[in-house]
């Protein structure tokens, strides 16, 4: 069609440098309204000359709205194309717009979470965090500079994906597609959080089970230590020789159970956790009251 207004991808890449503050301005009452119009504002310049037609496009998108930050470029891109042919006279109503945006939002915020929060964040930050604790800078670097390069690039490519095939995109997702992403981010998300409940989820019972007294000739004798190297040398033989350092060996609770099963405790906590969470406890709740048992272990002394 001669005299077509089309977005550039210079356009294109300007609202989509402003969907990364999508939650710069959210409120209780419509959430990332703020955020959304701020994005689209220069793919409105763009596509409506008339100041009339502009303030009638933003306050359109002023609307409630609320998903996963990351997952929303996907909906900004259908969204984008939908304006593109409004504003090239297509019948394009407010409520059809608004009917795109509330009906993606929903089904693509169940994908971010999982493929996020739950995949790469924890991801990222424990291969961080493996360089950080052996004293090395490269870990939050390395962190930081991953994960914006992935967000960013996702964000990208999803907002131009959602653009291009435009209102067909709700097709897509509103059939067993979206299940089949769903439910697999959400798989993957469980096992790379499960390979680190052992990392991050620390319990130690320290009750003594039994107290067995050593066999004197296999306990170290600190008396032939006089301050040389060379005696040092020789007490860390004997350590390492398998000599005991004191003159009983005490196991407890947490040993027995490490001998069983390590790990077992934590695991056990994490699906306590989930449980309660799953009955709608309240997260404060439960964070208060890991303290209080904590507190509580400590000064009895069974932790």
């Amino acid at each position: 069609m001669a005299g077509k207004i089309v977005l550039s991808k210079k356009d294109r890449m300007k609202v989509c440098w402003r969907h990364q503050f999508l939650q710069g301005s959210w409120n209780y009452e419509r959430m990332q309204n703020g955020g959304w119009c701020y994005s689209i504002i220069p793919a409105i310049k763009k596509l409506y000359t008339n100041k009339e037609d502009q303030i009638s496009a933003l306050k359109r998108h002023m609307e409630f709205y609320n998903t996963h930050p990351y997952v929303s470029s996907p909906v900004m891109g259908v969204t984008l194309a939908m304006e593109e042919e409004r504003a090239n006279g297509a019948p394009i109503d407010d409520v059809a717009i608004q009917g795109v945006k509330v009906g993606m939002m929903g089904p693509l915020a169940g994908v971010g979470d999982p493929a996020f929060w739950f995949t790469m964040r924890p991801i990222l930050g424990a291969l961080g965090a493996s360089f950080a604790l052996s004293g090395n800078l490269l870990g939050p670097v390395l962190f930081f500079v991953l994960w914006n390069v992935i967000r960013f690039a996702f964000m990208w490519y999803t907002q131009e994906f959602g653009y291009k095939v435009g209102t067909s995109i709700t097709k897509d997702l509103s059939g067993g597609l979206l299940g089949k992403i769903t439910q697999g981010a959400s798989i993957l998300g469980m096992f790379v959080i499960g390979g680190l409940v052992q990392r991050w989820v620390s319990i130690t019972l320290t009750p003594v089970v039994s107290t067995v007294a050593n066999d004197e000739v296999n306990i170290i004798d600190f008396s032939k230590f006089d301050g040389t190297g060379e005696s040092l040398q020789a007490i860390l033989r004997e350590y390492d020789s398998g000599k005991f350092l004191y003159d009983t060996t005490s196991t407890t609770l947490q040993d027995n159970l490490n001998s069983l099963t390590p790990g077992l405790l934590a695991v056990l906590l994490t699906l306590f956790i989930c449980w309660l969470l799953k009955k709608n406890i309240s997260p404060i709740v439960i964070i208060i009251g890991l303290f209080i048992v904590g507190i509580i272990g400590v000064l009895c002394g069974f932790m």
